[in-house]
């Protein structure tokens, strides 16, 4: 079985993402003028160099604790799942945000066949980039496409939440990884397999393994 992953449309992946991203940043602002939000209390920071044994390119960063932890379960649950010709990670090229809770992915790289390659970065629309998004959705509740395909998350649990970005994303993962092209926002949870919107880990594990080709084994 080949781990070649094929190229996917720019518009739909990148294009719609963003419009989604808008729309949920407009509905948040609306929802924080309706009702002051919950404090989260502050979390200790810890210093970290690597994301589950993948060396960070910017060197040593300043990340919450559970945060940390959670980045490090992202990671090793994106690495059992790809394929077998693939190390662990080696290097994760990321920005972390001043405060330790914000965590942007531009690239993650590993060795295949005795070659450091890009099994994903921000720039190249493919299936490991929707695949990458899913792994992510898989551990965090929101992840926002910025600039360039970069992709940021903050912590907080997973789950299904009907987030406009979710959607978008949940509709693009049934349209380029599975196949089903009239997915829709209010149709997408009948498209694959039947998946209700509380089985969202079972979707998000099968559209990365789906997206790296590796749903065979």
């Amino acid at each position: 079985m080949t781990d070649t992953i094929p190229a996917l449309s720019r518009r739909r992946v990148l294009v719609g993402a963003a419009a989604a991203s808008a729309a949920a940043t407009v509905a948040g602002a609306s929802a924080a003028h309706a009702a002051p939000p919950t404090a989260r209390p502050a979390q200790p920071l810890v210093t970290r160099d690597r994301v589950a044994g993948a060396r960070l390119t910017g060197g040593p960063v300043r990340v919450a604790a559970d945060f940390a932890d959670r980045l490090d379960d992202w990671l090793a649950f994106w690495s059992a799942n790809s394929p077998r010709r693939w190390s662990s990670p080696v290097e994760v090229d990321a920005e972390v945000g001043s405060a330790g809770a914000a965590f942007t992915l531009r690239a993650i790289r590993v060795v295949r066949d005795d070659e450091q390659v890009e099994a994903f970065t921000a720039g190249r629309v493919d299936a490991a980039h929707l695949a990458t998004l899913a792994s992510l959705y898989h551990h965090f509740p929101l992840v926002g496409v910025v600039a360039g395909g970069g992709l940021r998350v903050t912590d907080g649990l997973a789950g299904f939440t009907g987030a406009t970005e979710q959607v978008a994303f949940a509709v693009a993962a049934c349209s380029e990884l599975w196949g089903v092209r009239t997915a829709n926002a209010g149709a997408w949870r009948d498209q694959v397999g039947g998946r209700r919107a509380d089985a969202w880990a079972a979707f998000t594990r099968a559209s990365l393994r789906r997206g790296l080709r590796t749903e065979a084994y």
